[in-house]
């Protein structure tokens, strides 16, 4: 991450196209991303020893197709060289905010909103059915607690693998 900062705080001045500054603004907001679901992913989450109904493991299942396809799209936006089908900047400074980039495949895209959506609006609907199995007996608080921090954990590291991929496609 500090290497990526370091190479754009060495982009001298403004960029020359409206295209170029919408291009370092996605690319910068694309590593503040990163960065927040590297902080988020280092921050000491042990996910494995929250013992879980389907829903969490569904949960887990999830933010693992998100990882996939957010890694994905940086490998293509990383990888090929200029005049490939596949979507990638350029290799060095000066051609980081030049030129057109291909999109990956569009079906990529929506499946990774798709899984992110879903694991959004399963972090609504297990917190509250997690939570009133302590009213109920079924789960203690702690245990409870448990469990819902790490979903929302997951779908957290999710919302900024996503943000971050999208907005290296130019798509924020």
């Amino acid at each position: 991450m500090s290497q990526a900062q370091i190479f754009l705080s060495d982009v001298a001045g403004p960029p020359d196209t409206d295209d170029e500054q919408r291009r370092l603004t996605s690319t910068l907001h694309a590593l503040d991303h990163a960065s927040r679901l590297t902080d988020l992913a280092s921050g000491g989450n042990n996910f494995g020893s929250v013992a879980g109904g389907p829903e969490d493991i569904r949960a887990g299942e999830l933010c693992a197709e998100v990882m996939r396809s957010a890694a994905a799209i940086a490998r293509g936006v990383a990888a090929p060289p200029r005049g490939s089908t596949h979507f990638a900047p350029a290799s060095h400074a000066g051609d980081i905010l030049a030129g057109p980039r291909a999109d990956p495949p569009d079906e990529a895209i929506a499946e990774f909103e798709r899984c992110t959506t879903q694991l959004r609006e399963m972090l609504r609907i297990h917190r509250s059915a997690t939570l009133g199995a302590v009213a109920n007996g079924t789960l203690t608080a702690d245990s409870a607690l448990l469990r819902v921090e790490a979903v929302r954990n997951l779908e957290a590291l999710s919302q900024h693998a996503w943000r971050s991929a999208i907005h290296l496609i130019g798509r924020g």
